[in-house]
């Protein structure tokens, strides 16, 4: 081989090398960009979660009307029904938050959340049996609240309210648990 035609023989596999390199960074660029992109889309949620922390949010719980005291016989249990004072316009139903109200004697009531005190389902008021019963795993409470029967650790969780100007009032916006009492 000639001295010219060795050169020329370089020349054309380095021009293989450039056209190889080149298409290898363009996908590897490429490649980086679209991990850039994913990490910015996920950073973006995490970056407001931190953030929101700062943000000045006024309590959201408020004592909330559950209409007159003339609704509640004396001596009676009933479901009532109070709008979440925290909520979203996309919130609809699931804004209203049902409670059950037991009217002792006049002015004296009991309120308390629907919740389990076991896994969260919702009582039921039976007002033949005087308990309330979860359908989910068998747990029974007395009328004032009380555990009966069942897994439940504990009675039922209570709202406090205040009775103004004829009208019941419970301090919405938080559900009465433990972890935070009312």
């Amino acid at each position: 081989m000639t001295e010219p035609e060795v050169e020329d023989k370089h020349e054309r596999l380095a021009k293989s090398a450039v056209e190889k390199s080149t298409r290898r960074d363009w996908f590897f660029m490429a490649g980086v960009a679209v991990n850039v992109a994913a990490g910015l889309l996920m950073a973006i949620p995490l970056v407001g979660f931190v953030f929101s922390s700062f943000s000045d949010r006024k309590d959201p719980r408020a004592w909330i009307s559950l209409g007159s005291i003339d609704n509640y016989a004396e001596d009676t249990t009933r479901l009532a029904t109070y709008r979440n004072p925290f909520t979203r316009p996309w919130d609809g139903q699931t804004a209203d938050i049902p409670c059950w109200v037991r009217r002792l004697k006049g002015n004296q009531f009991q309120v308390f959340a629907i919740n389990c005190t076991h896994l969260g389902c919702p009582v039921r008021w039976f007002q033949e049996s005087g308990l309330f019963l979860c359908p989910c795993h068998g747990g029974a409470y007395y009328e004032d609240g009380a555990r009966a029967a069942g897994p439940p650790p504990r009675g039922l969780f209570e709202y406090n309210y205040k009775v103004e100007n004829n009208e019941l009032w419970v301090k919405g916006g938080q559900m009465p648990t433990l972890a935070n009492p009312v």
